[in-house]
């Protein structure tokens, strides 16, 4: 039996009313859509979908300037059909005639369409959704396997791509099978750059170990319930012992802005370092644990940010280098490192609401600019915060790139 006549058919003034976070409906010509559980983990923000509740997205996901949409997204649509939409004109056709089902379920017969219009449809009638392309003729850039953000929220079936790229086991602990791999260097940074979506959003699993497996995974509030305190008691001790005020604040200040270059400089010479890393497990594997993971499954909750374990590490360094420059004073050390760690408080929350959460205009374009970095180019675009240093350093990403069409097998 047929879709469309299992599915039910729901008036177009019912649809129209289903505009909020609470119920948000969409159509395409005449299938109805129940975005409502997408509306957060839209990569484009929530606020997006709500633009168009209620009515027919199916030009604004055609337009790839504003926000072109691929093949991935509309089968991720396929699975919230929940109807079929019908005007006045068609529900009138339907209950006159004595076979309905010339009328509905939709798409109409020829000759139901000559009913609707006889009881007042449009002229023109609503066309039938174009054939999606094929993967011959499918815009998508061939260093991810993707052509836009929707993309990395689609589920991966593990079986499948286990059997189709013989990279990693989704369900079994990823780490052991990086580290005891044979992969030659260029083929797991083909892989790991090709991002996965476990189902239903839920984490792979990272470590053998009962107990190492959960310290392997972050919520995102667990940063700053860590961080700030310290954070809070350095500031205080600056600004208790350090005079006058302003001079104080300046260190401060300077710590943060010391932190959007490392945010960069670690994001692009030691997170990529692919060009540099050597061909060897124990290397890759130490690539996949700092950052691999993240372009592998871009959109796990619980890895997008650091363990207070591996930051406590990253941090040390820099805990020293400040207490070695600014050596004549203890207090002004602490307070540009102060500074510093609060910039990284921002970005690890920034990264997480870019991924995950509807945002501001601002924050908003930033996301986009981001989540680009995931599907299109990883070679480009380091900035979290900011896309400051990357305009510095030439590493901009580009909006007008154009997706390349990758070859059907």
């Amino acid at each position: 039996m047929s879709p469309g006549r299992t599915l039910p058919t729901i008036p177009l003034r019912e649809v129209q009313t289903h505009t909020t976070k609470k119920s948000c409906y969409v159509t395409i010509d005449e299938k109805v859509y129940d975005v409502t559980d997408f509306l957060d983990d839209h990569p484009g923000g929530g606020d997006l979908i709500l633009e168009y509740a209620g009515k027919d997205v199916k030009e604004i996901l055609k337009d790839e300037i504003s926000h072109f949409h691929s093949e991935g997204a509309y089968e991720m649509l396929d699975e919230c059909l929940i109807g079929f939409t019908a005007d006045e004109p068609v529900v009138k056709a339907a209950v006159k005639t004595s076979d309905p089902t010339e009328v509905l379920p939709l798409p109409a017969t020829e000759h139901g369409n000559e009913l609707i219009q006889q009881e007042g449809g449009a002229d023109d009638l609503p066309e039938r959704p174009e054939a999606q392309r094929d993967a011959e003729g499918r815009p998508i850039y061939e260093a991810t396997g993707m052509s836009n953000e929707a993309d990395l929220s689609k589920e991966t079936d593990a079986v499948t791509d286990y059997r189709t790229h013989k990279f990693l086991d989704l369900s079994k602990p990823l780490i052991p099978q990086v580290f005891f791999s044979d992969f030659s260097k260029e083929f797991y940074l083909q892989q790991v750059h090709r991002p996965r979506h476990c189902k239903g959003g839920a984490s792979a699993p990272l470590m053998p170990h009962p107990i190492l497996e959960p310290l392997s995974l972050t919520p995102w509030w667990v940063v700053p319930l860590v961080w700030l305190p310290p954070v809070a008691y350095g500031t205080f001790l600056g600004l208790k012992n350090i005079e006058p005020l302003p001079l104080a604040s300046f260190y401060w200040a300077l710590g943060l802005f010391l932190w959007s270059l490392t945010e960069y400089v670690l994001h692009r010479f030691l997170f990529h370092i692919e060009a540099a890393l050597p061909d060897h497990p124990f290397f890759l594997t130490l690539h996949f644990l700092l950052h691999g993971v993240h372009h592998y499954l871009p959109m796990d909750k619980y890895r997008l940010v650091m363990p207070p374990t591996l930051f406590l590490v990253l941090a040390t360094p820099f805990w020293k280098l400040a207490h070695t420059v600014f050596a004549y004073n203890w207090y002004v050390a602490t307070m540009v490192f102060s500074g510093g760690i609060f910039g990284y408080i921002c970005y690890d929350l920034t990264h997480y609401f870019l991924h995950h959460k509807q945002l501001p205009a601002y924050w908003r374009s930033l996301k986009k600019y981001h989540l680009q970095h995931h599907f299109a180019d990883f070679e480009n675009g380091f900035g979290v915060t900011s896309r400051f240093w990357d305009w510095v350093f030439n590493t901009e990403l580009s909006y007008v790139k154009q997706a390349q069409p990758i070859k059907a097998a």
